[in-house]
């Protein structure tokens, strides 16, 4: 089975920064800097550089499974429930209810 390989995206960040949006290079920074960025992270950065995103590019997102136990690590410390945390990463309900059987009640076992 092949490793699955997650493109640059310090570089094409950066690449996109220095060239096309030097104004928000700063505001960016300390992301960049990272030395892994998850998910959420690119997610956070796409939305400094180019704004709200659009529902079509939602739609086909991918997360590793550390992105997924980050996020249902927030849910758990900021007490919220499925919906409150769909909303917050705009995700579906049903997403995050499959998220927690897969990752909640298998670690339990």
């Amino acid at each position: 089975m092949k490793k699955y390989r997650q493109p640059n995206f310090k570089q094409i960040y950066t690449d996109i920064l220095v060239n096309k949006y030097p104004d928000k290079y700063n505001a960016c920074e300390g992301l960049l800097l990272k030395k892994e960025l998850l998910a959420l992270d690119v997610m956070k950065i796409n939305t400094l550089i180019f704004g709200i995103s659009e529902k079509n590019s939602q739609r086909y997102r991918s997360y590793k499974e550390s992105d997924i136990v980050c996020m249902l690590e927030y849910q758990r410390k900021n007490k919220l429930n499925n919906t409150q945390l769909a909303i917050h990463f705009k995700l579906s309900r049903n997403t995050v209810a499959k998220w927690k059987k897969i990752f909640l009640y298998n670690t339990e076992a």
